[in-house]
């Protein structure tokens, strides 16, 4: 899509429709250049978007990271990519009306990739991801007006900060020669390929900074004997116990461990390796609310009488978080996975929180064989969201509800334009879509919609 077809930028920058990047390189003659601009867009990687005017009376799009609108920055290009250029940050020659460096709580921050937006209060952070949801549809759902209701508030994290319960530094060793005692251990520098050294983390939980310190000694006084780089692991879990907040905490490093982390009222226990959220704060909220919508009467005109769907599917259903956190509102559920080391997860979790109407199967959701008209389904794929094979056999089966949880929502808003513009789903009515925020501090917003079948 072409970039400078409008300075509205209603295109989010370096994004494809499966949410990842893409990059056409074009080196500076010069290598880089220094320039004085002012930023006048937030993209939905969380980056300033500044137009430079230059000597010859045209502009340069210049995507500068750690920028927000109103800001006059001083970057310094340093790639020319098909539509636009890139930036890095050097400094704020005169803040925008949002900007608040008061709130900044890392040092590290204008040079790790991890964080975009800690200079931006919370409230502004979460009225922006409700502007990326919003853009996303636009761009990437393809329905006609009206179809696609107005994007709900953002739902915010009771955390802002010491919310992440999972964190990967990593470090890289030479392949040759002398490995030295203080390499960097901690992320990646913004824009570059290398890690910097970073000894502690403000949006990880307080238990992990304290191993990750601790481990941090420990891989430098063995640095010699690592032949290659490595990413270091650590996850916190829980466990409750007589303290005042009712739980002990405490850290895993092997990605084998047995990790136990409670939502709800429900305990849950998965290998420290295995995906599962890594903001507990927030937890809560989005199960409680993935619970409400299933819940929800089938209240448009023709079906006012009918009660909500009795069953539930949970496609891509993990070790059982939603499967088990929605099982009192339905009579029986049918969780779906592919991995059956994550079907033994769940099935176990099931058992030991005494829910006796969830049943866990590997394979494909074809094999479901509950009445489609009083069924729900749950979908929380990764990133890349919904490959075409799923979505033919969830529009051949017509689930009567759909709760779609998303990590990606472009990878979400295009799926829906499928689900939508298939014949077989074009009965299908969007009740809502609104975002949550499992990152603070960061880019990154989940995002859920929830639809209706309305005849058959």
């Amino acid at each position: 899509m072409e970039l400078r077809k409008s300075l509205g930028l209603t295109v989010d920058l370096n994004t494809t429709e499966d949410g990842n990047s893409f990059i056409i390189e074009q080196r500076l003659p010069a290598g880089f250049r220094y320039t004085e601009l002012d930023v006048v867009k937030l993209s939905s990687t969380g980056d300033g978007i500044g137009i430079d005017k230059l000597e010859d009376g045209t502009i340069e799009i210049v995507v500068v990271p750690y920028s927000i609108p109103g800001d006059r920055v001083k970057a310094k290009i340093y790639k020319r990519l098909e539509h636009y250029s890139l930036a890095d940050f050097e400094e704020v020659i005169s803040g925008g009306p949002a900007r608040d460096d008061s709130l900044v709580k890392c040092k590290y921050f204008t040079q790790c990739a991890g964080c975009q937006l800690q200079m931006l209060p919370y409230e502004q952070q979460l009225r922006h991801k409700r502007e990326v949801i919003v853009r996303a549809y636009k761009n990437f759902c393809s329905v006609s007006d009206g179809i696609i209701p107005e994007v709900g508030d953002t739902i915010a994290s009771p955390l802002e900060y010491g919310y992440r319960t999972k964190l990967t530094p990593h470090f890289d060793v030479p392949r040759k020669g002398h490995v030295p005692a203080d390499t960097p251990i901690g992320f990646t520098k913004k824009g570059r390929s290398y890690v910097i050294d970073i000894e502690e983390c403000p949006i990880a939980t307080p238990a992990i900074n304290e191993v990750y310190k601790e481990e941090r000694i420990r891989v430098r006084d063995n640095i010699s004997s690592y032949k290659r780089g490595a990413t270091l692991l650590f996850r916190e879990s829980m466990e409750m116990d007589g303290t005042t907040d009712g739980t002990k905490k405490s850290v895993c490093i092997d990605s084998k461990d047995t990790v136990t982390e409670y939502v709800n009222r429900y305990r849950f226990k998965y290998p420290a390796g295995d995906f599962f959220q890594c903001n507990s704060s927030v937890l809560p909220r989005v199960t409680e609310y993935v619970n409400s919508q299933l819940q929800l009467p089938l209240s448009n005109d023709e079906y006012k009488s009918i009660p909500a769907p009795k069953y539930l599917v949970d496609a891509y259903c993990g070790s059982g978080l939603f499967s088990i956190n929605c099982s009192q509102s339905v009579e029986e559920v049918i969780g779906v996975e592919i991995s059956q080391k994550s079907v033994s997860c769940a099935t176990s979790n099931a058992q030991e929180n005494k829910v006796a109407n969830a049943e866990f199967v590997l394979g494909d959701a074809a094999k479901i064989r509950t009445p489609s008209n009083e069924t729900s389904m749950i979908l929380d794929p990764p990133r890349k969201g919904c490959d075409s094979n799923f979505l033919n056999q969830l529009l051949d089966y017509l689930p009567r509800r759909i709760v779609y949880v998303s990590c990606n929502v472009h990878t979400q808003a295009r799926d829906l334009g499928y689900i939508l513009n298939d014949p077989r789903g074009s009965n299908y009515y969007v009740n809502s879509v609104r975002g949550f925020d499992f990152f603070p501090q960061t880019h990154h917003v989940e995002s859920v919609a929830v639809l209706t079948l309305r005849t058959r």
